[in-house]
């Protein structure tokens, strides 16, 4: 039967997950394939394998559990293998790599950030600061040519994405004193940022101190939406 495969640990990770079970329906009881230092935690996999709510959820639960007991490299959902024993050889075969990503995991949590900016909010904010915008944009209520419209929603389009990434690459800043990592990904929809930080243990704190100081100062005009502790897949 092939192997469904959760995380990759250290084989002196203390995997409290008596109380959890795996995916599959009946659910599949979790073990542990161990190589050396390393160890992989894996159960029976499903022949019908597709991410139903319960085994996206058994999965998550299983990542959250770990992560509490110490550093975790969690795979993404459904990631399979032949056998124990391939799994086994995987991890021989990566062994130096595998732990080179736990040690630098260790000690650190990954957080979502998202952030977007409230149109008209961002509109009203280019017509005070660009004059230039500001003249078109009265030309244009006042009847004139159509060539003037297109003008100026470029105009404000350009506008608009320099204070975009001016204001994005502020909030990395504030916040990167606290990270050890960072994994930016391309934003999508209204969102301006989307980036995943490892946040030190120790440091979490003041992350979150940082993180909510900067959304009640912009909280007028944009949505932060701040997602975590989280296993690390960003950094993976």
């Amino acid at each position: 039967m092939a192997v469904y495969v959760y995380s990759i640990t250290s084989k002196d990770h203390p995997m409290r997950l008596d109380d959890l079970h795996g995916v599959g329906d009946p659910p599949s009881p979790l073990r542990a394939v161990t190589a050396g230092v390393l160890c992989a935690v894996v159960s029976d996999a499903p022949e019908d394998l597709r991410p139903r709510r319960r085994d996206v959820l058994a999965h998550q639960q299983v990542q959250e559990r770990l992560m509490a007991g110490g550093a975790v490299l969690p795979l993404r959902f459904g990631m399979t293998a032949e056998n124990d024993e391939v799994v086994r050889a995987a991890l021989e075969d990566s062994a130096d790599t595998y732990q080179e990503h736990l040690q630098n995991l260790k000690g650190a949590t990954e957080y979502n950030l998202k952030v977007s900016w409230e149109e008209e909010a961002l509109l009203r904010r280019i017509l005070l600061e660009s004059e230039e915008a500001r003249k078109l944009n009265a030309a244009t209520r006042e009847g004139g040519a159509p060539e003037m419209s297109l003008e100026l929603g470029e105009m404000v389009a350009q506008e608009a994405e320099v204070r975009q990434q001016a204001l994005a690459a502020g909030i990395v800043e504030a916040l990167r004193p606290y990270v050890r990592d960072e994994s930016l990904t391309p934003p999508g929809g209204r969102d301006f940022l989307n980036i995943s930080f490892l946040v030190q243990d120790d440091k979490e704190e003041m992350f979150l101190a940082t993180e909510i100081s900067l959304a009640n100062q912009l909280g007028e005009e944009c949505e932060f939406r701040l997602s975590g502790p989280l296993p690390p897949y960003s950094f993976v």
